[in-house]
């Protein structure tokens, strides 16, 4: 009824999905800050640094050569496998929701992620995560090709195949959209 009780339920709610889907992530080898402490409702977590000390800019913040571009997409790429194989899609993905840190690229922002064995959506939301990658790849490399990686992910983790040394090839055939045969 949004009650200040019902309100209270939710934020805790939120506060604890969110972090136990970085304590998910971490433990998977994704790139996430650490989380350490809930102050006032808000979430303290590690504070991700450049090379220089400094808060670590935001990806979309940055300029990159079509090279360097690539190389972080392929990193980005890398982490959302990762991610996948931990049972995880981020669901808002994009060039504003990774920090590029001293030690590369860290994942964050994670109220919308979900977990692909409870959620309906979850293949959707990669696909459109990965489609963020891939308009900031061709930001700044505009001959780069969309290869069909989202979908081959999703195919692999489906068929339990996908791991985390997987190497996509960007090679993807749609799945037959005609009648099922029952009988079989």
């Amino acid at each position: 009824k949004r009650s200040k009780h019902g309100r209270a339920q939710d934020e805790a709610a939120w506060r604890s999905t969110e972090v136990d889907m970085i304590r998910r992530l971490h433990t998977a080898g994704v790139r996430v800050p650490v989380p350490h402490h809930f102050v006032e409702g808000v979430l303290l977590m590690e504070m991700v640094k450049d090379a220089e000390g400094n808060p670590a800019p935001r990806l979309g913040d940055l300029r990159f050569s079509p090279e360097e571009a690539r190389a972080m997409f392929d990193r980005l790429v890398r982490e959302v496998v990762r991610m996948l194989c931990a049972g995880v899609v981020h669901g808002d993905l994009s060039d504003f929701n990774v920090l590029v840190g001293a030690d590369g690229p860290v994942i964050i922002d994670f109220p919308q992620s979900v977990d692909t064995a409870r959620n309906p959506n979850a293949r959707r939301l990669l696909l459109r995560d990965v489609e963020n990658l891939h308009e900031f790849l061709r930001r700044w490399a505009p001959a780069a090709r969309r290869l069909p990686l989202a979908e081959e992910m999703w195919d692999l983790h489906e068929a339990n195949l996908l791991t985390p040394e997987t190497r996509l090839e960007g090679r993807h055939r749609s799945r037959s959209q005609g009648p099922v045969n029952t009988d079989s």
